[in-house]
């Protein structure tokens, strides 16, 4: 079985989204009005061989969070791992 790993990039909620804001004025003009605030990411899934422990799996997964998918000064990121 391979580690499956499910990146979710963020921008951190000091930072203005203009592409999130953007959404949101197009919901609430689509007449979805109880939409009150929209937030775009980014989505990457990642593929790790079976030999890896889990604890292996997280620790490559946060290094290349960290130093590739994430930019740390203005975006947060969370990751879910499972097995295949």
């Amino acid at each position: 079985m391979a580690w499956h790993v499910s990146v979710y990039v963020t921008l951190k909620p000091s930072v203005m989204d203009p592409q999130g804001a953007t959404v949101q004025r197009a919901l609430n003009q689509m007449g979805y009005k109880a939409v009150t605030d929209v937030r775009v990411g980014k989505f990457t899934e990642l593929e790790f061989e079976a030999g890896l422990s889990e604890a292996d799996v997280k620790k490559q997964a946060d290094e290349i969070c960290d130093k590739l998918l994430a930019n740390p000064n203005i975006e947060s990121y969370r990751f879910t791992v499972e097995k295949k």
